[in-house]
């Protein structure tokens, strides 16, 4: 596993994080770290992953600063309406978006001004925990393409697994014991040239989500031994939320809509 010294400055809240956070990452799981030196050592770029778990964001963060770059996130509005927390992640440098809300747009500009500034920012394309029944990725929300678009960016994808089993979705206690290992593989940069050249337009971001979501598929199946869908599971044309614990649906609903749920 060859890991990248970090050369950015880390901030004092970068160093607070480190140096609580790493030392429990490494004692509570094993980490298999494949091709992390795609990740551009420098300069303003996109780390695109699929997403399992809720603890996701501390193990990709720990990937990317192994390989030497400081990690950026776009995080939930909500983490930042507490005043200490949000305090503590403005200082991180992370950014705050409102899901779903037109809000989002000044989340976007702040993405685009990150990545000019040379920052290193991971996307969950998805844009929350995959509802897919079997942990695959999803359909993508267009976000992390219309930045990429916009900027010029390379977006590098990565593929994860192994989070799940230490925390899985939505869920509360972590499962520790016996150690979990996990696995992260970067891929190279999604081709994305010919859609940076051509004028944006909704088909052009919507080719450039699928092709981002593609590499991600394409490195999660290499990680499980497995064949990916041909079909990426679309929660609006499942009717599933596309927010919160999709299970509360199924709770809340007749017993014989939750039967029918849980087959």
């Amino acid at each position: 596993m060859r890991v990248r010294k970090l050369e950015q400055d880390r901030g004092w809240a970068m160093t607070v994080a480190a140096s609580i956070l790493k030392p429990t990452l490494l004692t509570a799981t094993s980490r298999t770290w494949i091709d992390g030196e795609k990740i551009p050592a420098t300069g303003g770029c996109i780390v695109a992953l699929n997403h399992i778990s809720h603890v996701d964001p501390l193990l990709s963060a720990h990937f990317v600063y192994d390989h030497g770059r400081l990690p950026r996130y776009l995080a939930k509005s909500g983490l930042f309406r507490n005043k200490h927390l949000g305090g503590f992640l403005t200082a991180l440098g992370q950014i705050p978006v409102e899901r779903l809300s037109r809000n989002a747009v000044g989340a976007y500009d702040a993405a685009v001004e990150a990545i000019g500034n040379g920052e290193c920012l991971i996307i969950y394309p998805e844009g929350t925990l995959t509802r897919d029944p079997d942990l695959w990725p999803m359909k993508g929300k267009t976000g992390a393409a219309r930045i990429a678009l916009a900027t010029g960016c390379p977006v590098i994808p990565v593929g994860q697994w192994g989070a799940q089993e230490v925390l899985p979705p939505y869920t509360k206690t972590p499962h520790l014991v016996p150690r979990k290992n996990i696995v992260m593989k970067a891929g190279d940069p999604v081709p994305l040239d010919d859609l940076v050249a051509a004028r944006t337009t909704p088909e052009t971001t919507a080719e450039a989500t699928d092709r981002i979501m593609s590499a991600i598929t394409g490195i999660v199946a290499d990680l499980r031994g497995e064949v990916a869908p041909s079909e990426r599971f679309d929660p609006r044309l499942s009717g599933v939320r596309e927010t919160g614990n999709p299970h509360d649906d199924a709770r809340r609903a007749s017993p014989r809509t939750r039967r029918k749920h849980s087959r």
